[in-house]
């Protein structure tokens, strides 16, 4: 049996990436410290366990920018929301902006897709009643 360990995010400012986290969807930040490597390493977990873990660039590392609409390679990871459209308005008065949605999906569940201020991909996902 595999198991997903983790979800990693680059950031240019991991801190202020990992608190917005924190307020929008309950993350617990359980370590932050500079490694050997230079960069700030911030682990989180989400209220189900999950660890997503969010750096910065490593002594001597150059990143590419970031890209919160699809792309090829990781490209999103998603929230089930009880109230999507809540949800939206809520995390757009946090500075994430709306990309795509709320769509109906045949099977009655809607999806609608946002970037946060750190610009990273998220689906919010309401399942029918």
């Amino acid at each position: 049996m595999y198991k997903i360990n983790h979800i990693h995010l680059k950031s240019n400012d991991p801190e202020t990436d990992a608190n917005w986290f924190v307020k929008a969807f309950n993350f617990k930040i359980t370590s932050n410290e500079v490694r050997a490597v230079g960069d700030r390493f911030i682990s989180c977990e989400s209220e189900d366990g999950l660890r997503v873990n969010i750096s910065g660039e490593r002594t001597n590392e150059k990143l590419g920018p970031s890209d919160a609409d699809p792309h090829y390679g990781l490209e999103h990871f998603g929230f089930d929301s009880s109230d999507i459209n809540a949800d939206i308005s809520r995390l757009e008065g946090m500075g994430a902006t709306l990309a795509e949605g709320p769509i109906d999906m045949p099977n009655g569940m809607q999806i609608a897709f946002i970037k946060t201020p750190g610009n990273v991909r998220l689906e919010l996902i309401q399942w029918p009643d």
